[in-house]
């Protein structure tokens, strides 16, 4: 990101806290700490004193805003440049461009100046008819006509009366078409009273028409257009079968243009008038209407990006079942059924292949085999994929009533496969079980999902998750910040175990990337486990800046420091050592006493800025900043040491379907039915009760008040009670409610 001096980033920053609503000294300390190259967890996390605590969500925001308006200021000098070069650059043309606050204001007071292809106008203006328009634009009274005959060459460019006026108004359009006024006021126009609908394209099949027919003839206002809509339409014009239009009213437009250029009343007035009409239709409809759509996309990406990233963050922070030794079973129902032991670590130890379910059915050996293997290796779940054959399996398992190390029925767990079948030919799967075939590499993906999904769908592209609204359809730049952003979130929420992580997971850590992850991996198979946070700095490409960014996030169980363990930065260290020493014990002691935490006086410790504790604090982590230490940090560092290590994510809690319920058929309206949410859209939330077919919430039968955002209510993972409202057997749809005046309800909402 391009850095600017304080004075050009204070003056961002004002912009920027007048749009967000936070102290522009607060997000001008974020702009800062993110051209000194700190990331967003980071600074949340370690900066709080620079940021007054403002959120992750508040310093993407104002990173996002910071890039935009770095981008438009790199637009406003081009445009500026390529005007002076032409030397039209006046005095007050300048100005108008210094002060437009919009991509859209620059381009329109771009657009005289800007090369333009061959067009009836440039044809009229190398025929020498600038003159003559520019006298009928006045409106002075003049006869059009007679003024044009002086403009006539028989036989020649202009040959009658009727060409000069016909050149004349192809240059008044023009000139309607490129006054900034007259399109700012469109804008407004469109964007307030635009209708967003379709028609049915020329040529399109009427199987191709089969998928879109709910749309075609519809429309509605476009500034009220849900996101999910506004994709499905472009999809459908995409695809060539509809033809979408976002446009308001044409006599509303005309009369709005012919406001703005028409001043007088005769017939040079009447000529300029014909010329509006002429501009909007030919050349000013078109273009704003273009813009609108391309602005109802954007919103609608921005939209359905954000959806997505919120599913992804419930899948990728859902509850662990932890460092337990689990049997995975990946469904099959010709080739047989995968099982995999896995230890706690999540390392293979053995893969059978087991035929439980039709057409084979051979369930005594089926039991056999997973009976030998619970005995040999002690699990404490199943993990069972949720894919076709998953609910039959699961039932299987669960008829077996294996027992775990303590005697007790081994949980039975159904885990979400989505995009496990694209790992499982992905080059990470490769690297991990080079000598697995796909099939154990699926099974092996299920049942680490189950002991952390995070750690295991970091390995998968987002998009191959299954969660979403159109995301094939949304900007693929847009989308994956937003995903990036997401991931890179969680990983540093939970913290990173340095010695056995993935490169997956490692990238993913604050100030890390792919090549200093690459870097850790090989520097730990050469030199065995850290045993230090400090060790990271001798790894090749790791610098003084990097361990600061990264050091916090990473734990080290059974360091030499204790405090390795934490998410105490290094560069807090000493201060504990003091507190410690202030209280009468040490770190070790300290860590996990809540008691003597709570007598902790943190204002004591506070240091400003540039003090000799804070230097060498900031000296002795490795760092040449140096940063004030506030209550922010001091509670921060207070509660992990009450609680070391704490996973923000909740406990684990078994799910079980409702009994008996496998198929779609079994389904009647009025049956009250167990499920878990598997997507969230615009629109409602998906269900799976357990039918291999999820069903559909609509954001109206989510709970018994209005429901904005379904996000509100719901999300990936949540464990719910749902009424059966209608089922569609031939075109496999089942229609839900989470109402309690339907007999529904959820469970742990």
């Amino acid at each position: 990101m391009k850095r600017g001096t304080n004075s050009t980033i204070d003056a961002l920053a004002e912009t920027i806290a007048s749009e967000i609503g936070h102290a522009s000294s607060a997000v001008a300390a974020v702009c800062r700490l993110l051209d000194e190259g700190a990331t967003v967890p980071f600074i949340a996390r370690y900066r709080k004193e620079r940021t007054g605590g403002l959120s992750d969500e508040a310093i993407l925001a104002i990173r996002d805003h910071l890039h935009r308006l770095r981008e438009l200021e790199e637009r406003r000098e081009t445009i500026l440049h390529t005007i002076e070069e032409q030397g039209k650059l006046t005095k007050e043309l300048r100005e108008q461009i210094t002060r437009a606050g919009t991509r859209n204001e620059l381009e329109d007071l771009y657009l005289p100046y800007r090369p333009k292809r061959r067009t009836r106008a440039t044809a009229a203006r190398e025929k020498g008819l600038d003159p003559l328009a520019r006298s009928i634009l006045e409106q002075r009274g003049i006869d059009p006509s007679r003024e044009a005959e002086r403009y006539v060459q028989p036989g020649g460019a202009v040959p009658t009366v009727e060409d000069a006026l016909s050149g004349a108004r192809d240059l008044i359009a023009e000139a309607v078409h490129d006054d900034p006024d007259v399109r700012a006021a469109l804008r407004t126009l469109f964007s307030e009273r635009a209708e967003l609908g379709a028609r049915r394209a020329r040529g399109a099949t009427e199987e191709a028409v089969a998928t879109y027919r709910d749309w075609i003839g519809w429309k509605e206002p476009a500034h009220r257009a849900p996101s999910h809509r506004i994709l499905a339409l472009l999809r459908g014009r995409n695809e060539g079968v509809l033809t979408c239009f976002a446009r308001p009213e044409d006599e509303k437009a005309l009369e709005l243009v012919r406001r703005k250029v028409v001043t007088g009343e005769g017939a040079d007035a009447r000529l300029v008038a014909e010329a509006a009409d002429d501009a909007y239709k030919r050349l000013l409809r078109p273009a704003l209407e273009t813009e609108l759509i391309a602005a109802l996309k954007e919103r609608a990406d921005q939209e359905a990006a954000r959806i997505f990233a919120n599913n992804l963050r419930s899948l990728l922070m859902a509850p662990p079942f932890g460092t337990r030794a689990v049997l995975a079973l990946d469904p099959g129902m010709r080739t047989g059924c995968k099982v995999v032991a896995l230890d706690a670590r999540g390392e293979l130890l053995a893969s059978e292949t087991v035929f439980p379910l039709p057409p084979k059915k051979q369930m005594a050996e089926a039991a056999a085999t997973l009976s030998r293997l619970a005995e040999r290796f002690r699990p404490e779940a199943i993990a069972v994929g949720d894919g076709t054959g998953g609910r039959e399996a699961y039932e299987f398992c669960r008829e077996l009533a294996l027992t775990g190390k303590d005697g007790t029925s081994l949980p039975v767990i159904l885990v979400s496969e989505s995009g496990a079948s694209v790992y499982s030919a992905s080059e990470v799967a490769r690297r991990e079980l080079p000598d697995q075939d796909v099939t154990v590499r699926g099974a092996v993906s299920i049942g680490r999902r189950l002991q952390d999904p995070l750690s295991e769908l970091v390995k998968i592209d987002p998009k191959s998750i299954g969660v979403g609204q159109y995301q094939h359809d949304v900007d693929p730049g847009m989308l994956r910040r937003a995903l990036d952003d997401v991931v890179a979130g969680c990983v540093n929420a939970v913290g990173v175990e340095l010695n056995s992580a993935s490169e997956e997971l490692l990238t993913a850590v604050s100030g890390l990337g792919r090549r200093e992850a690459k870097a850790v991996l090989r520097h730990r198979a050469e030199h065995g486990a850290f045993r230090s946070r400090r060790q990271l700095l001798e790894v090749p490409g790791i610098g003084p800046k990097t361990f600061e960014q990264a050091a916090g996030f990473l734990r080290i169980r059974g360091a030499d420091n204790p405090l390795d363990e934490s998410a105490v930065h290094p560069e807090r260290y000493e201060v504990v050592e003091r507190i410690a020493a202030d209280l009468g014990t040490t770190p070790a002691e300290l860590i996990g006493n809540e008691e003597l935490c709570r007598k902790m006086p943190l204002e004591r410790y506070v240091e400003p800025a540039g003090s000799s504790a804070a230097t060498s604090n900031a000296t002795s982590a490795g760092s040449s900043e140096v940063p004030t230490l506030g209550l922010h940090t001091l509670r921060d560092i207070r509660d992990e040491l009450a609680k070391p290590g704490r996973d923000p994510r909740d406990s684990f809690t078994e799910h079980r379907f409702t009994e008996g319920i496998t198929d779609i058929q079994q389904l009647e309206p009025g049956m009250r039915l167990n499920g878990v949410v598997t997507n969230v859209t615009a629109f409602g939330a998906f269900v799976d009760v357990g039918v291999h077919r999820d069903g559909l919430v609509h954001v109206s039968r989510l709970a018994d008040r209005f429901v904005r955002d379904p996000a509100e209510v719901v999300r990936p993972g949540l464990q719910v009670t749902v009424t059966v409202l209608e089922v569609d057997l031939e075109r496999k749809r089942i229609s839900l409610s989470m109402r309690r005046q339907d007999g529904a309800g959820s469970e742990d909402a």
